[in-house]
């Protein structure tokens, strides 16, 4: 999906969200009502702040996508589950040992460190990123308060809901897509579906503070598509940043689950 909006950064970038969500929700929505799922759900607060969130998030990203090379957008926003893990610390009670805040101020380090040495991530940029990271965060305690009292796709749908509407604001700034572009709007929502719905399930089952770190993955594709297909490369320094970042993360699974 990131390699997708990249592709489309001739787009303004909350129309991409449009292409993103509305290409999920096409296929969920009726899926959803043949099932006879809730529309609705019964936490229609949380489900709507997690629908903003969701969509403010995502623009912000594909803004960032848009500007800066594919793996030091990625690498910066999986700075999330530092604020993920805060905030389940004080909003769910779940319990954060002492080496896991170590491991998350080293995965902050590497985010320092990557824009302090790579001159392609303007102040503007990181600013950007790290509020979406912040906003995902919120998402991700969310989607934990919610996992056991909502349908997983009711929760998902909040998401597509509200970005579609969100988006439509801006629809002065959208163009016609042409050609092969076409092909990567398609598959921008179709691969966002599939992602989307397993994420939100992973959070259903398990406490956020042990799921959220493990999308940093997802940091090793953007890496390697980013240097194929747009020839990106990186100095050793930031290459450094990124591996603190995902040893950060790993750390904090690690500690996590040994109880």
């Amino acid at each position: 999906m990131n390699l997708m909006a990249k592709y489309l950064q001739d787009f303004h970038p909350i129309q991409v969200v449009f292409f993103r969500t509305f290409g999920t929700f096409i296929f969920i929505f009726p899926y959803m009502v043949y099932k006879k799922v809730p529309i609705a759900g019964k936490y229609v607060f949380w489900l709507s702040i997690r629908g903003i969130l969701s969509f403010i998030s995502l623009a912000l990203f594909f803004k960032v996508v848009q500007d800066i090379p594919l793996g030091s957008a990625v690498a910066l926003r999986y700075t999330a589950p530092i604020f993920s893990v805060i905030l389940a610390f004080f909003f769910l009670k779940e319990k954060v040992k002492f080496w896991q805040w170590i491991s998350l101020i080293i995965a902050l380090i590497g985010a320092f460190i990557m824009k302090g040495v790579d001159f392609r991530i303007d102040t503007s940029s990181f600013t950007l990123i790290m509020l979406s990271s912040l906003f995902v965060g919120g998402v991700f305690v969310i989607i934990r308060f919610l996992g056991p009292k909502e349908h997983y796709l009711t929760i998902i749908n909040y998401f597509m809901v509200f970005s579609i509407i969100g988006s439509l604001f801006f629809i002065s700034k959208w163009r016609m897509p042409i050609g092969e572009e076409w092909l990567w709007i398609s598959l921008i929502g179709t691969l966002g579906l599939v992602g989307q719905v397993f994420l939100t399930k992973s959070f259903q089952l398990a406490e956020t503070s042990a799921v959220a770190p493990l999308k940093y993955m997802e940091l090793v594709y953007a890496l390697l598509f980013g240097f194929l297909l747009f020839g990106e490369t990186y100095g050793l320094w930031p290459i450094i940043g990124m591996l603190l970042v995902v040893l950060g993360m790993l750390l904090n699974i690690i500690i996590k689950r040994n109880k």
